[in-house]
């Protein structure tokens, strides 16, 4: 339930600040009329998140043994791979996100097209729907359906609240410390998703465990229990891992923390001003 409640917490504020920014810059503009147009896109792009969705739980229901193995370690390593991007991305693309948001509406609109704005609205927050169908098939194999599926709409009701409250101005959020906290915890989310992945190739012959397991804790805290599950489903504990998923888990954790909060290059410092141009 953690896992997914934080992925659709994350991914739902993000596209609810993204349809935000295009509404709040329809009004200034004085065209508020457009609006209509920029939920026909969010609504498509809804339908499209939940056919992606779809077509990966019952592509994954429809196979058995081996290649059940290797679909679930390919989707997991897939999913830690997006959500290691777009974390990344984020954090590149939240100084301009607004004045690139801004001139793409723009664009749009001195087109008079209504079919590029809807497009735009379309593909903007499709883009977070489908990594979320992703990140919610790799979320539910780490817990209950029930589970991930409470957790995923109390996130999106969360989401959606904080984006209506944020665009009507009555709430003041620092974007910039939620962004970091949750992206810790998403990085978290994505070694444990690695470590999973790995396992489903070890199952499957592809990948040497080289020790099996390296250790078990599960006499201490079971992976089983409550917080034991809530652990699992959240930052991928594994009570008796082997060699190969530790290694993997400890070195993906030490590689991204350290480019993620690295102090940035006389380059990157220089190149910011730019960007935000």
């Amino acid at each position: 339930m953690a896992a997914s409640f934080l992925i659709m917490l994350r991914e739902g504020l993000e596209a609810a600040l993204i349809v935000g920014i295009m509404l709040a810059y329809l009004a200034r503009t004085g065209h508020r009329e457009r609006a209509g147009t920029v939920w026909a896109g969010v609504a498509l792009s809804a339908v499209a998140s939940l056919v992606a969705g779809a077509a990966i739980f019952l592509t994954a229901g429809s196979i058995e043994g081996r290649a059940e193995e290797l679909f679930e370690g390919t989707a997991m390593l897939t999913a830690a791979a997006v959500l290691t991007y777009m974390i990344f991305w984020m954090r590149r693309q939240a100084i301009n996100i607004r004045a690139h948001l801004h001139a793409q509406v723009q664009t749009a609109l001195e087109t008079g097209s209504a079919l590029a704005l809807g497009l735009l609205a379309f593909v903007a927050v499709g883009r977070e729907g489908v990594e979320t169908a992703l990140f919610m098939f790799a979320a539910v194999r780490a817990a209950t359906p029930a589970a991930a599926a409470i957790g995923g709409l109390l996130g999106l009701a969360a989401a959606v609240l904080l984006g209506y409250l944020l665009y009507r101005g009555t709430y003041r959020l620092n974007l910039r410390a939620f962004f970091n906290v949750t992206s810790v915890l998403l990085l978290l989310f994505a070694a444990g998703l690695l470590a999973r992945g790995i396992q489903e190739f070890t199952e499957a012959g592809f990948v040497p465990a080289l020790i099996d397991p390296i250790w078990d804790t599960n006499g201490i805290l079971h992976e089983a229990s409550l917080l034991g599950s809530f652990l699992k489903a959240l930052l991928g504990y594994n009570g008796d891992p082997s060699l190969v998923e530790a290694l993997a888990y400890a070195a993906y954790v030490v590689l991204v923390a350290w480019s993620y909060f690295r102090p940035p290059t006389a380059g990157e410092l220089q190149a910011s001003p730019q960007q935000a141009r």
